[in-house]
């Protein structure tokens, strides 16, 4: 998969760590879900914490951050349409 992000990069999922692609996948559904950009950081440090399945901490890398600005931006949007 492809994730375009907000500033016109691309992050190609398939060069992820399954770690990675785990917690892009649970930021996706908390980023539906969220009602406030802080809620959605907590559940952000918390998926990096405890991985995939537990096995540790998934380290922020500039893949993962484009992907995290990019979720956040558009829970701003989502929000500021509510």
């Amino acid at each position: 998969m492809i994730i375009q992000c907000k500033n016109g990069e691309k992050v190609e999922t398939a060069r992820l760590t399954p770690a990675e692609r785990h917690v892009i996948q649970k930021l996706m559904a908390w980023q539906s879900l969220a009602q406030s950009l802080t809620f959605f950081r907590e559940k952000t440090a918390a998926a990096l914490a405890a991985g995939w399945n537990n096995t540790g901490p998934v380290i922020r890398t500039r893949s993962m951050d484009l992907v995290i600005e990019s979720l956040e931006s558009e829970l701003n949007l989502r929000l500021k349409k509510a």
